[in-house]
């Protein structure tokens, strides 16, 4: 696919994913984790086994095609889906192509759906017909929880919406951004995200720090129990000094960013020499191990791989 302007051709832009999904064999796909013992006996997996046998596959598993064999495909995530489906006995799975080889990525940052995820799930399901109270039977809840998730995004603004897509943040939060104006929305979005910080609590302190004029008539409607006027002007000042502390940082965030990458890039080339670690682990064991970490770290903010 080429993507041309009026002014000048741009060089051709190659998708990340296919944009159409395939019908594949069971058999052409290869796992590329094993799963996690006792992880079949879970009511996770019991949902999904009754949810694909009740109403289908609504998101389908990611894989890519194997370099070595056009028959083959590797599993990029979807590996509880793919298990589902072969206890259920199905010989063919439908899946999303990914053109990139990046499972190693991929796997490290998927556990599980998010809010986002699991509401635009819901909505999809919805919309092809099945109704809320067998979507309730097939995930063991009550329908009115499957009402609230299926609304839950209701007065959230899509870019909003697009900043917590894949964050595991607590349902109470959305309804507490709702109480905002859009744009208040993103600036408390984009600050959960700089904080990694995704509770509801939160949420009500930047709720409790917004100026009148940014809440919406819902947040202006209530008065939030245990704030008085003293503690949110306290509040809005504390957010105030915060932020133009954190526009001081953003010029040099980048360049930080990029050596911090670069530095673990290097330790996890380093520790992938086998005698690096045979002298680490003889001579400098506490060296070795912190070296591991760094290497294991899914991101920068210090948080462990997902496995």
């Amino acid at each position: 696919m080429s993507i041309q302007t009026d002014t000048q051709p741009s060089a051709p832009i190659q998708l990340g994913f296919a944009t159409e999904t395939l019908r594949l064999p069971v058999a052409s796909i290869i796992p590329l984790k094993k799963l996690p013992s006792g992880l079949l006996a879970s009511e996770k997996f019991k949902q999904i086994l009754t949810s694909i046998r009740e109403i289908g596959i609504i998101e389908p598993p990611m894989v890519t095609p194997d370099k070595t064999n056009p028959n083959i495909y590797m599993l990029l995530d979807g590996h509880l889906r793919l298990e589902a489906v072969k206890q259920l006995g199905h010989t063919e799975i439908t899946c999303l192509i990914s053109n990139d080889d990046e499972a190693f990525t991929y796997n490290k940052h998927i556990s599980r759906l998010s809010p986002v995820q699991e509401h635009k799930m819901i909505v999809k399901a919805t919309q092809q017909g099945v109704p809320i109270e067998r979507l309730a039977q097939v995930l063991g809840i009550d329908p009115s929880i499957i009402l609230r998730r299926k609304n839950l995004l209701d007065g959230v603004c899509k870019e909003a919406q697009e900043l917590l897509k894949d964050k595991m943040v607590a349902i109470e939060t959305f309804s507490i951004l709702r109480r905002m104006k859009p744009m208040r929305q993103i600036e408390v979005a984009t600050l959960m995200n700089d904080s990694a910080t995704y509770y509801a609590s939160y949420a009500n302190a930047m709720l409790a720090a917004t100026p009148q004029d940014q809440l919406a008539e819902l947040g202006r409607s209530r008065k939030l129990k245990g704030f008085d006027d003293d503690k949110i002007a306290r509040m809005q000042s504390e957010l105030a000094n915060v932020q133009r502390q954190y526009s001081l940082i953003e010029d040099s965030y980048g360049a930080d960013i990029l050596n911090l990458t670069i530095a673990r890039g290097y330790i996890s080339n380093l520790i992938g020499n086998a005698k690096v670690v045979r002298y680490l682990a003889q001579h400098h064991p506490e060296y070795l191990k912190q070296f591991q970490n760094i290497s294991e770290m899914s991101s920068l903010n210090g948080k462990a791989a997902v496995g």
